[in-house]
């Protein structure tokens, strides 16, 4: 990335996963401290890359789901870095009308939506904004201050590869608490990195993975399957409900096994 280019903010002593995960999908919005932090990740689990690239397709096929089903407005929590198939693109294949919100707390990944959206949005449909996930209402209120969301309508919440760098049992809450402001109808779409149900070489891998966060500036927490399927709350979980990510209404059997990766679309109940 041209060095010239320096958001007020940004930490350069410590990787950021946002950036980290720019350069897993071949980006170019990340520093020498970024790629010398991925490239020892892949030393230590080969398939980061592979797994970066089945979590960015689940997100894809997550978002069109939604936007085929009817809900055509999102707001995308913990977004990164702007890369090949964005939310608002893959909404406006399905509907021309689509709306998006974007929200990090990494200023590189807010000025490079800005940038993007400057370029290649529309300001009436699309819109980022910088703040923590964690303050649920302060987010909300900011999301709907863009004018780009309709309150009277559903909405796609996305917490897509970003609660596992949340640390704390309190996100439960945080979560619950966007499942109540959601307007009835809405989807919550969600992955997470995850230990459960992974065996063998891929668990001591990903225990090492673990290890390496602890030297960035966003520390990864990788929760279980039942406190992750839990963030659903009583929403209706999609068929076929939490999965591995690449096994997500996936039609071609030729994608990789990601066990540790796993993720999920459910409905809020009412019309």
């Amino acid at each position: 990335m041209d060095p010239r280019f320096l958001p007020e903010g940004v930490d350069l002593e410590r990787p950021n996963a946002a950036r980290i995960y720019d350069w897993a999908l071949g980006g170019t919005a990340n520093w020498a401290v970024d790629r010398e932090f991925g490239e020892q990740l892949v030393k230590t689990f080969p398939l980061v890359r592979t797994a970066a690239r089945a979590n960015r397709a689940f997100l894809g096929r997550a978002v069109r789901y939604c936007a085929e089903h009817g809900v055509t407005q999102f707001l995308d929590l913990g977004s990164g870095v702007p890369t090949v198939g964005n939310v608002h693109e893959i909404a406006d294949d399905v509907d021309d009308g689509s709306r998006c919100v974007y929200v990090d707390n990494e200023p590189v990944a807010v000025a490079h939506a800005r940038i993007l959206l400057e370029r290649n949005g529309d300001p009436a449909r699309h819109a980022v904004i910088g703040g923590d996930l964690r303050e649920a209402d302060d987010i909300w209120e900011q999301a709907f201050d863009t004018g780009v969301l309709d309150p009277a309508k559903p909405v796609a919440l996305l917490t897509v590869a970003v609660l596992h760098f949340v640390p704390g049992p309190e996100l439960a809450g945080v979560i619950a608490r966007y499942r109540r402001l959601l307007p009835a109808g809405s989807f919550y779409v969600l992955s997470h990195v995850t230990m459960s149900g992974v065996e063998g070489d891929e668990l001591a891998q990903i225990q090492r993975v673990v290890k390496q966060y602890e030297q960035s500036s966003t520390p990864a927490s990788f929760r279980d399957r039942e406190e992750i399927l839990g963030f659903f709350g009583d929403f209706d979980l999609v068929a076929p409900g939490l999965v591995p990510v690449g096994a997500w209404r996936l039609d071609d059997p030729r994608s990789p096994a990601v066990d540790c990766a796993i993720g999920g679309v459910a409905r809020k109940p009412g019309s």
